[in-house]
């Protein structure tokens, strides 16, 4: 419970983080879902990456994840496109 003013606002400007960080969050989880599915089921194709990379590059641009993690997903990405391709 905040005591002060500063702290009711603070309280305020917290909640709203996590709501659009919690959104935000869970948009990248349904995209890179949604693109391992349709990698599994043999369509690696090139629309499908972009909107995956894409998908992550916003959520590391907005401090949702880390970029070096950002990188690591669509390095696991390609990597699985390329071997379903073959």
């Amino acid at each position: 419970m905040a005591n002060t003013r500063s702290a009711e606002k603070q309280e305020r400007q917290a909640e709203k983080r996590n709501v659009r960080n919690r959104a935000a969050k869970s948009r990248l989880r349904t995209a890179l879902k949604n693109t391992r599915s349709s990698i599994k089921g043999g369509d690696s194709d090139k629309d499908v990456l972009s909107t995956a990379f894409s998908e992550v590059d916003k959520a590391a641009k907005k401090g949702i994840i880390k970029t070096n993690t950002a990188d690591r997903y669509k390095s696991r990405l390609a990597a699985a496109s390329k071997r379903s391709a073959k």
